[in-house]
């Protein structure tokens, strides 16, 4: 049987992580000539082609899968366990002659309220049992799925961070570039413009660091629903031309910004194993993130919504001779992890 798979989750835009996985992962079976189509599941709409399609609701989703000559369908989750998408799920393992695949990309999500309460005799746990395959991206989710009272044998550990192929673009445009060309230190952000990555906290910051860095600069590259808020929370700040609100960015320019940056920020009140921060990594581009116990290792950690240790971080990574972060490598093998994966449904429909 031809292997042909049809994954299910946010397409770009906004470039968060998962959106990047995302990509990263279809244009990884597309160099390998395996089809594969793309259900965006995000409010953003556009025209349907190249094998992605924006369906306007859950109608239209049932419709295309069963429509898309797809055997494996492969559903990426982020953030909250919605009802929506625990339906979702449901639907897609009635599906006759398939195959399912899930994959939990919210690394924080064992440590949450709902996280837990998990336990086998709960609709997520009836839900995630119906899956044939399940990916937990850290060592916690696994455990979470084990408390679900999923099979060890269908749970796979496979980090979601792979090398970026294309690599950072060449050039920054030309307005994040003249923001660059005239701040140093210059820190950056990246993340969505949401409540809990606490970006008031960097914001506030910024302020103290130019005391003693008086050209020093923050770009916050996202979207979100916070953006007016923070739009107008930098504008009454007498340093307001000091801070860039640039939006959403294309994945090479934002690996262009990681790489020229002198310091990447994540500071979050809640927050799994970040996709920029192992990039930041591999770029060689030092990173402060609050401690969340997920962090890899290279990354100085400070306590959460803490002004006072931010600053102090920031200020010995500036200042004192700490040895850069060491580049690492991936680890490479977690795409063909995934497809070596889907090789064992493929075989298992075959029979």
């Amino acid at each position: 049987m031809t292997m042909r798979v049809l994954q299910l989750g946010p397409c770009p835009p906004p470039q968060g992580g998962i959106q990047t996985h995302l990509v990263a992962l279809r244009g990884f079976l597309l160099e390998r000539h395996i089809p594969c189509a793309v259900i965006n599941l995000t409010r953003f709409r556009r025209a349907a082609g190249d094998g992605i399609y924006y369906p306007r609701s859950a109608l239209g989703v049932a419709r295309l899968l069963l429509r898309l000559p797809y055997p494996i369908i492969h559903l990426h989750i982020g953030g909250d366990v919605t009802p929506r998408l625990l339906g979702l799920g449901l639907f897609c393992s009635l599906l006759p002659r398939r195959r399912t695949v899930l994959t939990l990309h919210s690394g924080g999500y064992p440590s949450s309220r709902a996280g837990r309460t998990a336990r086998p005799a709960t609709l997520r746990g009836l839900v995630f049992r119906r899956f044939d395959r399940v990916i937990a991206v850290n060592r916690a989710i696994r455990g979470l799925f084990d408390e679900f009272g999923l099979d060890p044998d269908r749970v796979r550990l496979i980090s979601p961070f792979a090398v970026p192929e294309a690599g950072p673009a060449p050039a920054l445009p030309e307005r994040l570039l003249d923001f660059f060309a005239t701040h140093r230190p210059l820190l950056l952000t990246v993340g969505l413009l949401e409540p809990e990555y606490d970006l008031p906290l960097q914001i506030d910051v910024l302020s103290r660091v130019r005391e003693q860095f008086p050209k020093a600069g923050l770009v916050i590259l996202g979207s979100g629903s916070l953006a007016e808020r923070l739009r107008v929370s930098i504008g009454a700040k007498p340093y307001a031309e000091h801070i860039l609100l640039y939006g959403d960015a294309p994945h090479p320019v934002t690996l262009r910004a990681i790489a020229d940056s002198d310091v990447l920020l994540r500071t979050t009140w809640y927050d799994g194993d970040s996709l920029s921060v192992r990039e930041a990594l591999h770029l060689g581009t030092p990173v402060i993130a609050t401690e969340n116990g997920m962090r890899p290792d290279g990354v100085e950690r400070i306590p959460p919504r803490d002004a006072t240790a931010l600053l102090e971080a920031i200020t010995r990574r500036l200042t004192e001779s700490v040895p850069p972060p060491r580049p690492i490598a991936g680890p490479e093998g977690n795409l063909q992890a995934v497809l070596d994966l889907y090789a064992e449904l493929s075989r298992e429909l075959a029979r």
